[in-house]
């Protein structure tokens, strides 16, 4: 083919797919043009996860009528006259991209009005073809008004995510913006429900209870650090506090929202040692420096940053979050009372006497990991998620092929592990994995039998949630009430919990809640097509006992006596295994009593 100009209207669509990928893309344009314009209220109204409707109102400066026609022009921008002030950027927009990406894949309303004019100006802009402004009544500031977003681009219209996942990003974008101008009113309503409202005071630890709850928000630290020209200000979470995935770290240079590898990597080095693996905390961190040592125009979306000197801010913000925590929650050291051991009566020490010839093998259960003991080692072998029926020899052991054999416990170690002798060698058995394998058959057997009693809750737990979460969490209500949960909402992104299973009595129930509508960190492969039994693993997984907490004698019994009668005892829900065999061949051979083969 020839090599030809494009079409304006084609080459509008390209240039407005780097700068909006999605309607939270368009909601993050129109906020920053409302702060750069000075607003002290931001109103954001969506429909259909904005794909009917974005409507973003602001009380900021507004726009002449006589450049409103330009406005919506590509590259005409107020904030940017020579390439050099490209090194010395203060406003949050710069490139004049933005109004004219959203007219050329919606139908675009803007109505604007300044101080001393005595009336205001429309426009309206559909499919990058702008009409011409009309004088309109209005009060001071901008209404931007976004409808059908992607109608003329049906490609990208079908490969947005769905309207739960949308909306979420919307309010998790929101959210920030709303943490980051703490002294500027948001209001975020979907349709006439508001999700988000602030009372514009400037105290941030206020927006955080209404994000997170109080209990969350009391807990969280502050940041106040200054040293050679950056500040960093903000909350983080201590090491107690922490989510299973890094959505929650969240970072503004200069008042920009930025995605930063290297940001990201000071934070969780500042945390070295204090948490668990897979586990992030939660932090809102505000740095402000010379505008000169950061160039923020290296990606479309203005995510990414790059630093004139990489290194000093890494350095900064390492020690400067490091030094908060180390002065709220000095590092833990182990206690040893940790360590223990149960003694046994003398009835219990008698071996029990099962007759089998036992092997380690197929797990067909929800999970189906295999464990195998190698000659001279110990593996899990994954390759081995399926097990053909066929393969279980059919005889009066394919009953208990999938049982683990009668053991004595020993004791407990380290406060996670238990330790217990069967018939053909020693058990070690994580007391997390085994304990949520038992809440798990548990759970699933009464809600097959359609029977979970519940316990009324004397007190309620109210719990709030993200704005991304709550709705998150409304559509799994009804699941949660199968399973035995009796939860009400109680006001914007909050949640009444009045009962909850009987087989879950004494846990917290704002936990429970928060296991649904987390990202999770374990591989979910074996439930992917289970949503309910997803669910259940999920809230089994964070009612069990955890690792570190000491058990007494008759617990660490029960569990093990629950544990030898599921039906896939050998993994958790999620596949990890529950026990490790020490077979008695491979101690003689550890300890050199039987030789090599």
């Amino acid at each position: 083919m020839p090599i030809r100009l494009l079409a304006p209207e084609v080459a509008s669509q390209i240039a407005a797919g780097e700068v909006i990928e999605r309607p939270a893309s368009v909601v993050k344009e129109l906020v920053e043009n409302a702060l750069d314009a000075g607003a002290r209220t931001i109103a954001i109204t969506v429909e259909e996860a904005g794909r009917k409707l974005i409507e973003v109102a602001d009380d900021g400066c507004g726009i002449p009528s006589n450049e409103l026609e330009l406005a919506v022009s590509r590259h005409a921008t107020s904030k940017l006259v020579r390439s050099e002030d490209l090194f010395f950027i203060s406003t949050l927009g710069f490139r004049g991209e933005a109004l004219a990406s959203i007219g050329s894949v919606s139908r675009m309303t803007i109505t604007s009005r300044v101080k001393d004019a005595k009336e205001g100006a429309r426009i309206r802009v559909e499919g990058g073809m702008a009409g011409k402004p009309a004088k309109v009544g209005a009060t001071v500031g901008t209404i931007v008004r976004v409808e059908d977003l992607f109608y003329n681009v049906p490609a990208r219209l079908k490969f947005l995510k769905t309207d739960v996942t949308e909306r979420r990003a919307i309010d998790s974008l929101v959210t920030r913006y709303a943490l980051a101008y703490p002294e500027k009113r948001f209001k975020l309503s979907e349709g006439k429900n508001v999700i988000l409202q602030t009372a514009g005071d400037g105290d941030r630890r206020s927006i955080l209870a209404a994000l997170y709850g109080v209990d969350v928000a009391k807990q969280m630290l502050e940041v106040m650090a200054e040293e050679d020209g950056y500040r960093l200000t903000g909350f983080i979470s201590p090491a107690s506090l922490t989510r299973s995935n890094r959505k929650e770290i969240t970072f503004f240079i200069n008042g920009r929202w930025v995605q930063e590898v290297a940001l990201n990597t000071a934070l969780l080095q500042a945390y070295h040692t204090l948490l668990m693996v897979g586990r992030y905390p939660l932090t809102a961190l505000f740095l402000e420096m010379n505008p000169r040592d950061v160039d923020v125009n290296v990606h479309p979306a203005k995510a990414e940053v790059r630093f004139r000197d990489q290194d000093r801010v890494f350095s900064f913000v390492q020690r400067s979050v490091r030094k908060a925590l180390l002065a709220y929650s000095p590092v833990p050291n182990v206690a040893p009372s940790l360590w223990g051991t149960v003694r046994t009566t003398p009835s219990e020490e008698k071996s029990s006497s099962v007759g089998l010839d036992w092997a380690i093998g197929h797990d067909e259960g929800v999970g189906g990991g295999r464990l195998g003991v190698g000659s001279d080692q110990l593996s899990v072998n994954s390759d081995q998620l399926s097990v053909n029926s066929e393969q279980v020899i059919v005889n009066r052991q394919s009953e208990i092929v999938n049982r683990i054999p009668l053991m004595r416990l020993i004791g407990q170690v380290g406060g996670t592990y238990l330790v217990a002798e069967g018939p053909d060698g020693l058990y070690l058995i994580d007391q997390h994995a085994a304990h949520e394998r038992v809440l798990f058959e548990k759970l699933m057997a009464q809600h097959e039998r359609q029977n979970i009693p519940s316990q009324a809750l004397l007190n309620p737990e109210v719990v709030t949630l993200p704005p991304g979460a709550a709705q998150l969490l409304l559509n799994q209500l009804p699941i949660l009430s199968r399973f035995g949960f009796d939860v009400e909402e109680f006001g914007p992104n909050t949640f009444r919990v009045r009962a909850i299973p009987i087989l879950f009595a004494g846990s917290d129930p704002a936990s429970a809640l928060r296991a649904v509508v987390e990202d999770f960190e374990e591989d979910e492969t074996p439930l992917q097509n289970e949503v309910e039994a997803r669910l259940a693993a999920r809230v089994c997984k964070r009612m069990a006992v955890k690792g570190g907490q000491t058990l007494s004698s008759e617990e660490q019994r029960a569990l093990l006596n629950d544990l030898e009668t599921c039906e896939s005892p050998r993994t958790c829900p999620h596949g990890r295994p529950t026990m490790i065999h020490l077979s008695v061949d491979l101690l003689e051979r550890q300890f050199g009593r039987r030789g090599a083969r």
